[in-house]
C-alpha cells in the first residue's frame, strides 16, 4: 500500500491564518512557518502512518492496533467530508511526528446554519514538551476555526489543564459534560 504525501486538507489554510489576533505569546518566538529548529507544522498526510503518528497519539490514549489499510481508509473518509483538520509537527531531522492536534467542524442548523469547531487529541511527545508546541497547535486550531467561520470552538480537558486553555481565550462553560461509552 502506497502511503504518500497527500495532505488531509489544503496546506494553504495554515499559511493564510491571521496571527494578529493570537492571544498568546511565544518566547522564544515560534510560528506555524517557523515552529523550531528542524520542525515543520503541516496537515497530516498518509505517509505519517510510518512517521510515528500513532506513537504520539498513544501518549494521550489507547490507539489500538491500526493497519496501514485501516489508516488509509479512515484518512480518505475524513478527507472526503472536509470537516477534519489534523495538524502535525514533524521533526524533519528524525523523520518523526512529535506533536498533533485535531479540529473537527460540525455543521449546525442553529446560528443561521453555522459551524462549530471542536478541538480534540492535542498531544506533544514527551521528549518535545516544553518547546511551546502545544501552544502552537492550539493557537493554530483556534485561528483556523475562526478562518473557517465557526461560531464557536470548544474542547474538553482535565481540570489541571484549564489554566493552559484559558490563555487562548477559552472559558469554562456551565454545561455538564456527559458521556455514554460503548468501548474503552
Amino acid at each position: 500500500m502506497l502511503l504518500d504525501e497527500t495532505p488531509l486538507f489544503d496546506p494553504s489554510l495554515l499559511h493564510e491564518l491571521d496571527w494578529s489576533s493570537c492571544t498568546v505569546t511565544f518566547s522564544p518566538l515560534i510560528s506555524p512557518s517557523s515552529p523550531g529548529e528542524g520542525l515543520v507544522l503541516r496537515p497530516l498526510c498518509l505517509a505519517d502512518f510510518n512517521r510515528g503518528f500513532f506513537k504520539v497519539l498513544s501518549q494521550l490514549t489507547k490507539t489500538g492496533n491500526v493497519t496501514p489499510e485501516q489508516f488509509a481508509k479512515k484518512f480518505e473518509d475524513m478527507k472526503m467530508t472536509g470537516d477534519y483538520y489534523v495538524v502535525v509537527v514533524e521533526d524533519t531531522n528524525l523523520g518523526e511526528i512529535v506533536a498533533t492536534a485535531t479540529l473537527i467542524t460540525e455543521h449546525k442548523f442553529i446560528h443561521a446554519c453555522a459551524k462549530r469547531g471542536r478541538v480534540e487529541e492535542v498531544v506533544v511527545t514527551d521528549v518535545c514538551r516544553g518547546k511551546q508546541l502545544g501552544k502552537l497547535l492550539v493557537s493554530t486550531l483556534t485561528l483556523l476555526s475562526k478562518r473557517l467561520n465557526c461560531y464557536k470552538i470548544t474542547l474538553e480537558c482535565a481540570p489541571k489543564n484549564v489554566g493552559f486553555y484559558q490563555k487562548f481565550g477559552y472559558v469554562a462553560a456551565d454545561d455538564t459534560y456527559m458521556q455514554h461509552r460503548f468501548f474503552d
